[in-house]
């Protein structure tokens, strides 16, 4: 049974070719979204490149990112933000799964203190300016997390 992480020692069978090259392009301080299924990669990342990733979650695309991708813990307190609902929106939540198999995976990855929350207006802001936007099947509402790339 050959699968494609044999292809490449240590690379996540989730990660195709084109999100690998998208991240070795980037640098120090450029933005990788993983987007839910909801989200409108062109009209809110205009400029990044849209990798289709179906069939993972938000959660499962995090950790295989974090696999091969360093964060900018020494420029950044939050280098990893997930979207929640603006604070004026009338929408309440007080969890969701997603966010709790995030902090897991970030946890797991020593990075616990480096995840934070963005509301979902800033998020769209920030994601103008994505290197790439890595388009998932989350179907869980506010399903999506930005992260900044830092250093090795």
């Amino acid at each position: 049974d050959l699968r494609r992480d044999d292809m490449l020692k240590g690379i996540p069978a989730i990660i195709g070719s084109d999100l690998l090259k998208a991240m070795a392009d980037m640098g120090h301080g450029d933005l990788l979204v993983i987007a839910d299924d909801f989200y409108p990669p062109f009209s809110k990342s205009p400029n990044a490149r849209s990798i289709q990733a179906k069939g993972n979650t938000a959660p499962e695309m995090l950790e295989a990112i974090l696999k091969l991708l360093p964060i900018d813990t020494e420029y950044v307190a939050h280098p990893v933000e997930y979207m929640v609902p603006d604070s004026d929106s009338g929408v309440v939540m007080e969890s969701n799964p997603v966010w709790d198999n995030i902090k897991v995976v970030m946890e797991k990855y020593g990075y616990k203190d480096a995840v934070g929350t963005i509301e979902r207006t800033k998020f769209y802001e920030k994601a103008k300016d994505a290197f790439v936007t890595v388009c998932t099947s989350e179907r869980q509402p506010y399903g999506c997390i930005i992260l900044q790339k830092g250093v090795m």
